[in-house]
């Protein structure tokens, strides 16, 4: 067993290149070096310009408002009309969702009058995708003409004050992961995307928020509508009682295992972003022994296929009043 110290010492690899000596057994042993390509490398800018050229190619459109459906939510794509539909395994170097309830589809075409790009399943960091790849479809919906990103969650609700099936319009987020060094822009800054140290105070559009406001009243749901701080976790494990509790006293609403990512590579190539979390369970903040208080993926589903028309509805109006503004 080669020991700590071996490859730094003496007779080690600052010597010997690519071996280290079993001091036992006084036999050389090759080692390769495994050197990690930086985040930001796993997608250099031309490779996302290939998959664009694909997309707008293979569409013949160029879409202004991109879509990134959560858990359940993918019937938001549904609605699109004259749409074009890109499997991920069809589309090159495009990751493939391994998730229940993420149909793994890139879906171009007519929404309320302008052209749209929804992806039916996201990528997550718990599938063992770093976090530049789980955010790459960002980059290709900013050069395939995109200057809006829509993004929706399924969350679990920490605030007591929400219900199962509340929408809760994100205004900002705490990042668990940036905390833990986790980000999708580590690695050599490509400044044709944006800037090296991108700011993202008043990254979630506060003129989309207060639209979206507007339409929930004009659609009945304002009492079940929220403006909150959503936090993205690693997952896949749901949430232990304790770190809800410090979640909450950090001022976090909602939780989740996505979208912060998405954001921040939405914000660093300067797109609008307008992101909801629908709240399809209420996280448990005291200990019991009850399985009810126990969060599950099949709940989250069902409560997502319930509320999928108010949501899809309050996309399309949000959508109606940017197109006609523009």
């Amino acid at each position: 067993m080669c020991s700590r110290d071996c490859c730094s010492g003496p007779g080690g690899s600052a010597k010997s290149g690519n071996t280290c000596t079993d001091r036992k057994n006084a036999k050389a042993v090759s080692v390769e070096k495994i050197i990690p390509t930086p985040q930001s490398l796993l997608y250099p800018y031309e490779v996302i310009q290939e998959i664009a050229d694909f997309i707008v190619k293979g569409s013949n459109m160029r879409p202004k408002i991109g879509i990134i459906c959560g858990s359940g939510l993918g019937s938001l794509a549904d609605i699109i009309q004259d749409a074009k539909v890109f499997e991920y395994e069809k589309i090159p170097n495009f990751p493939v969702s391994t998730v229940e309830g993420h149909a793994g589809k890139l879906v171009v075409g007519n929404l309320e009058g302008a052209v749209v790009m929804a992806m039916q399943g996201r990528f997550h960091f718990y599938e063992g995708y770093p976090l530049a790849k789980c955010s790459m479809p960002v980059r290709v919906m900013k050069l395939c003409g995109v200057e809006y990103l829509f993004a929706t969650n399924a969350a679990g609700g920490i605030n007591p004050k929400y219900s199962v099936g509340d929408i809760m319009l994100m205004h900002d987020h705490v990042n668990m992961l940036g905390f833990a060094g986790n980000s999708p822009l580590q690695g050599p800054n490509d400044p044709r995307f944006g800037p090296r140290f991108p700011a993202l105070v008043n990254s979630y559009n506060k003129e989309l928020i207060n639209k979206a406001l507007e339409i929930g009243k004009q659609m009945g749901i304002e009492a079940n509508m929220h403006v909150g701080v959503y936090s993205c976790l690693g997952g896949p494990t749901y949430e232990t009682i304790a770190e809800l509790k410090a979640l909450r006293m950090m001022g976090v609403d909602a939780v989740g295992m996505s979208t912060v990512h998405e954001v921040i590579t939405a914000r660093h190539c300067d797109m609008k972003v307008f992101a909801f979390s629908l709240i399809t369970n209420k996280c448990a903040t005291e200990y019991s022994d009850k399985k009810d208080d126990e969060a599950n993926h099949d709940e989250v589903m069902a409560v997502a296929k319930n509320r999928q028309k108010a949501c899809c509805e309050l996309v399309a109006r949000l959508i109606r009043q940017i197109q006609a503004s523009s």
